[in-house]
């Protein structure tokens, strides 16, 4: 199960919870893990600092919350810069934080909606990533998108990553392209 509190409704600039729901993952998390202890929990975890938290080491703490109240794995907010995940990984290694973390990609479909996506987390967004979206035709973007995602899993796993996972959005044209390239470099 991903235990994840959610975001704002449309509209919404602030998150708030249901009456009787709960303010943070870590409370679902550890509810789930009460009532079902043979689930696995996966719970989100921000490179580039969840846009809620004042700052890195606080963001640092509510992850721990999260695990210590039972989660298996982190899946990642999705990022464009290795480097962003690789330290925030060896944060978390320091913080106190063991379990498995998983990067979470988005093979980019086009311009438009990665800097939309990249305003909502406050995620960066490459110059080099953004000239090449430019450079293409329109119908050209989500191949693009997926060269580049294609080029970050294979240094992720090289890294030492344990796997990934793709934000697809039902699009599978990118996944298969990205999983396409894995095996013709595997091979």
């Amino acid at each position: 199960i991903m235990a994840l509190r959610g975001d704002p409704p449309k509209g919404e600039t602030q998150f708030q919870a249901m009456e009787g729901g709960f303010s943070y993952a870590s409370d679902l998390v550890a509810l789930i893990r009460e009532n079902f202890p043979a689930f696995g929990i996966g719970v989100g975890g921000y490179p580039e600092k969840h846009p809620e938290a004042s700052d890195h080491a606080t963001d640092l703490r509510n992850l721990k919350t999260k695990v210590d109240a039972g989660a298996d794995f982190i899946t990642t907010q999705l990022f464009f810069d290795n480097q962003a995940f690789f330290k925030f990984v060896n944060d978390c290694q320091h913080a106190g934080i063991s379990v498995p973390v998983l990067p979470g990609l988005l093979p980019v479909l086009s311009l438009g909606q990665v800097q939309r996506f990249c305003t909502m987390c406050e995620a960066a967004f490459p110059s080099e990533l953004e000239h090449a979206l430019n450079e293409s035709e329109e119908s050209d973007q989500a191949k693009v998108g997926a060269d580049w995602a294609l080029g970050q899993v294979e240094e992720l796993l090289e890294g030492g990553s344990p796997g990934f996972h793709l934000y697809a959005l039902n699009k599978s044209q990118s996944t298969l392209r990205i999983l396409d390239g894995l095996d013709r470099v595997k091979n």
